[in-house]
Order: C-alpha cells, then structure tokens, then sequence
C-alpha cells in the first residue's frame, strides 16, 4: 500500500497573548525537517494547502500560517476578479512588520513540533515572497525561497542581514516585478554566492499557481526543481535516489511483480514512453498498464546495460542500453507488431522523478526508427535513419560519424 501524509489546522500562540490558526501537513513517515509556506494576498486558500501538501511529500513538515488573521480569520479566496480585488483591499490593511512576527511565532512552533526534526527552510509566494525574504533578514531560519516577492527592491536595506542561502523565482514578464525591481534585488546580493537568481521566459506572476490563468506549467516544474534542490541542500532529507531507483526497475524487469513494482511509486504517479505514448496516468491506470501491458509484455531476455546516470536533487537520468528479442507483442513499444524474432538494441534515456523516497514520474525515450528499422518494418535506404549502428557506437564513439551525411566530404580540407 502506498503511504499517505496527515494535515490538519493546529493552534499558533502568538508572543502578545494571542493565537492563530496554521495548515499543518505531515509527511508519510510521520517526521521531517520544517517549511514554512508562506501565502499570497488570497488567503491560506487550497492552492496554498495543496503546495504545503506537496512538500509534505517530498518529506517535510510544512506548516502555512494564517497571516491574514489580524483582519479576517480563515480567509480563503479563489481568483476571480471579485475575489482579486477582496484581496487586495485586505492586503492595503495588512502590516507587513506585524506579519513578520507572526511568521516568528510560526517558526517557533513548527520547530517545537516533535515531528519537525533538524532545520527548518521558509517558502513564499507574491506577498509570502516578500514575507519570506523578511524573515531570512530577521528570523533564525535556514534557508528560504521567494517566488515572484512583490515589494521586495522597497526593503532591500534588509538584504545586509541575510545570512542564509536563498533562491530567487522570477517570471520574464511578471507586470508586478518588471526587469528594473529584478535588477535592483539582484544588485543588492551581489557577491553573494549563496543566494540564487532565476529567471522564467515568457512567464508571468503567479505561474506555479495552477489555479491561476497565469500557470506556466514548464516554468513550474523547473522552479519546483531548483527548490528542492536548495531545500535538499540545507535541510535534508537526503534519499538515495538511485537505490529506489534500482529497487524499481528489478521489480519490473527481475521480480515482473506489477503490484510490488506500484509500492515504489507515489499515490498518484504516471509513467509516458513518449515515442508511443503508452504509459498510465494514476495509481489505478498505471497498475492496469504495469500488469497487462508492460510486466508481462517485455521479453524475457531484456537487458539494460546502464551507460550513465546522472542525480539530482529530485531525479535520476538514466543513459543505457536496451537490449531484447522481439518474440512477443510488445504492447508499449511495439503496439499491434507480431514478433519477429529480431533481435534489438537500442539507446534509451529514462527521466524519473521523485517527491521524497517514492517514485512520481518516468519520462522514457528512444528512437523508434532504430527499432522499426531493425525489426525489417522500416527500410533505412534514402532515410536519415539507422539501425543497430546507433546502439555499437554509443559505447564505441570510434565507429564513423556522420554517415547519414551525404555532403559530408564536400567538407574536407583539401590536401
């Protein structure tokens, strides 16, 4: 069975007497280092709860304060125009100082929870961007990632007082925090080599919100990356990816047990082989294509034969040989083909993704031609194709290039 996390609202004692609710989320293995998620002008609303969810997953104990309370507890409102302009009457009552130490009192509490274990990292988003910026300056916290923080290049006096590692998101074409505010934040960290700046083309504000038209899906993932990867850094905690990694695949290709091979995988994961598109989206889906369409449709000689891999902070890239017999109907690769007998190898990347120690996501390519070709269903004459050729001189980079170039000696240096 695959673990799910808890959340739940707790009590937040405030240091002049007063108390405040926050979302608490816990991950699966019931302890973590902390995150405070810090809200935009909307309210602790579902988007903030589905990002403290989220990191929940990827194995922290995230807490997301109600820091409009001072005003109206509970607050959550969506997007709409109406709603926008709710939002931002709130926000010219909201005091920014006052908030910081709310945030404080947050920080207190999250690091007195016993399921918070080490440090504890902050993360915000348009306002919370901004508030997250000032509590590195005047809180003890260890590191802190802002999202298009709106306001910040009017408290860059604070930016002295930073002494944490920090990260930086920022869309190209956020109206909100235009190129100039961008310049002047990044200006005021100079020399500073733990903190990170990171711009997204074409992107605008509120692009990780996926409820919000302006999600830029692409910028998204990217920026996810690059905060786990900080969060990873400084807080911990540290999964041997690759071993997961290993453990999955010799439930596929070794054990052929779909069901042990789902208990590596998150709640909710999906798996494309792009050059097909087969694959599953979701727990139920990808169990049906594990069980009826990989597992027991992969011949039995497979072999991956790994080239290289590369580990990051939230993925593994796998570079390898993939090697079998085509006597079997190979529904995901080769969908409605008889066998032919052919024997295959080809180059193949798999691109896997994890939130904390399960697998999310596997993104698989290959080149299909070199299949075809080498099966007889594609014929490489006069095609800018190749066959087995592909795999022998990706581990022999002897073998000769550029074959499939016809002008090639028109470039030869004379004598």
């Amino acid at each position: 069975m695959v673990e799910i996390m808890a959340s739940h609202w707790i009590d937040i004692p405030t240091s002049d007497g007063g108390k405040f609710k926050g979302y608490l989320a816990i991950p699966a293995a019931g302890t973590g280092p902390g995150i405070l998620i810090l809200q935009e002008i909307f309210g602790v609303n579902r988007s903030i709860q589905a990002v403290a969810d989220y990191y929940a997953e990827e194995g922290y104990v995230t807490l997301a304060p109600d820091l409009f309370w001072r005003l109206e507890p509970g607050l959550e409102l969506g997007y709409s125009e109406t709603e926008i302009q709710k939002a931002t009457n709130y926000l010219q009552r909201f005091d920014v100082d006052q908030s910081i130490g709310d945030c404080g009192d947050a920080v207190k509490t999250l690091r007195a929870l016993e399921e918070c274990t080490g440090k504890i990292g902050a993360l915000g988003f348009c306002l919370g961007g901004l508030l997250a910026y000032l509590v590195a300056a005047r809180t003890g916290i260890d590191c802190v990632v802002s999202y298009y923080g709106v306001g910040i290049e009017r408290q860059l006096g604070e930016a002295a007082h930073i002494q944490c590692p920090m990260v930086f998101q920022f869309g190209e074409l956020d109206r909100h925090v235009p190129a100039k505010s961008r310049e002047e934040i990044k200006a005021a960290f100079a020399g500073h080599s733990d903190v990170e700046f990171y711009l997204y083309p074409g992107a605008g504000h509120g692009f990780a919100a996926p409820e919000r038209p302006s999600f830029d899906k692409p910028a998204a993932l990217m920026a996810h990356t690059r905060s786990i990867a900080l969060f990873r850094k400084v807080l911990g905690p540290h999964y041997d990816l690759s071993g997961l990694w290993d453990r999955h695949t010799e439930l596929e290709f070794v054990i052929r047990s779909a069901e042990a091979t789902m208990t590596t995988m998150v709640a909710a994961p999906y798996v494309n082989h792009i050059p097909t598109m087969t694959g599953g989206v979701g727990y139920e889906e990808l169990l049906r294509f594990y069980k009826h369409h990989f597992i027991q449709k992969t011949p039995k000689d497979t072999r991956l034969i790994p080239i290289s891999r590369t580990i990051g902070a939230d993925r593994v890239v796998d570079e390898m040989l993939f090697c079998f017999t085509h006597d079997i109907e190979i529904d995901w690769m080769l969908p409605g083909v008889a066998p032919t007998g052919k024997y295959v190898e080809i180059p193949l990347i798999a691109v896997v993704r994890f939130r904390g120690d399960k697998l999310y996501n596997e993104h698989i390519y290959w080149d299909q031609a070199s299949v075809l070709v080498q099966i007889g269903l594609l014929d490489p004459a006069n095609l800018p194709i190749a066959g087995l050729e592909t795999a022998k001189k990706l581990v022999d980079e002897t073998l000769p290039s550029n074959a499939l170039m016809k002008r090639w000696a028109e470039s030869a240096t004379p004598g």
